[in-house]
């Protein structure tokens, strides 16, 4: 699995704008969970190490606390475990041009009628999240998946490209959020925690979603960490993908967020592209 690094890319067209979602549910903030019937949650706790390994999972360093790991792996005994889910977008493999696999009818489609793929993932295309019929049947399909992480033992989700809003026009943030908050209330229900993934501008709107903290790339590079910090407090966790983002990172939150740079293509020890380093290195 590659890393999910987004630039900042243009809109891809596509149909007509939707209209904005309903209004969306209230959650309650922090160690509580979506609503006071649920449990409480475990937030990643701060002052420790992070490690990112959606791409091949490994043992991991010495000083790591918290690990993110695809759901298709195992949680690392004895640390926090972050379980990813590419929420917002298709796998490479459930759907091909032209075929729509296990998303028929749920995938945003073009002005030609075409699938919108992202410009940067190949294989991936924007799930349709513009009405509640939709949504309901995109979070019934997605909520399966965090099942089975929270059947694995990991302590909390991590939904992918919340930001796909950004780059396919006909979806709006509304979307995203009133979809979000499916997936946050289910989450909850199955006493995990939730983070939001990037999407900084959206970052004010956590407390309202019940959203529980930040998984966040290059907020050193892109100068984000602020606005994370303003949402979320010391519960950051940063992913860089340069040295300078990394310095960056450091300078300002390393005593507050857990800050790693990693390779863009997350791979493991032995890989000849295998880079991961710490403020502390």
């Amino acid at each position: 699995m590659p890393s999910r690094k987004r630039p900042r890319s243009a809109l891809i067209r596509v149909g007509a704008p939707v209209a904005a979602a309903a209004a969306l549910g209230t959650a309650v903030w922090g160690f509580a969970a979506a609503n006071a019937s649920q449990p409480a949650v475990k937030l990643p706790p701060t002052g420790t190490g992070f490690d990112y390994q959606i791409g091949e999972a490994y043992t991991p360093p010495a000083g790591v606390g918290v690990v993110s790991r695809d759901n298709s792996a195992e949680p690392a005994k004895g640390l926090y475990n972050i379980c990813y889910i590419n929420a917002f977008q298709s796998q490479p493999g459930d759907s091909r041009p032209g075929h729509e696999g296990k998303w028929s009818g749920l995938l945003v489609k073009n002005s030609s009628g075409k699938l919108a793929e992202d410009p940067d993932w190949a294989g991936e295309y924007a799930l349709d999240i513009s009405t509640p019929a939709k949504r309901q049947a995109l979070a019934a399909k997605m909520n399966a998946t965090i099942d089975q992480c929270a059947d694995k033992g990991f302590d909390a989700v991590e939904p992918d490209n919340y930001d796909s809003y950004t780059r396919f026009s006909g979806l709006t943030a509304a979307d995203a959020e009133a979809y979000m908050s499916l997936l946050v209330e289910h989450a909850h229900s199955r006493h995990l925690a939730i983070a939001q993934k990037n999407t900084a501008e959206l970052a004010g709107k956590a407390k309202s979603l019940g959203i529980d903290f930040a998984v966040t790339e290059e907020c050193g590079a892109y100068a984000e960490c602020g606005d994370y910090e303003k949402a979320f407090g010391d519960h950051v966790v940063d992913i860089e993908y340069s040295d300078k983002g990394l310095k960056a990172a450091c300078a300002g939150w390393s005593k507050k967020f857990g800050v790693v740079e990693r390779d863009q293509d997350v791979s493991a020890p032995g890989d000849d592209d295998y880079l991961r380093k710490t403020c502390g290195s």
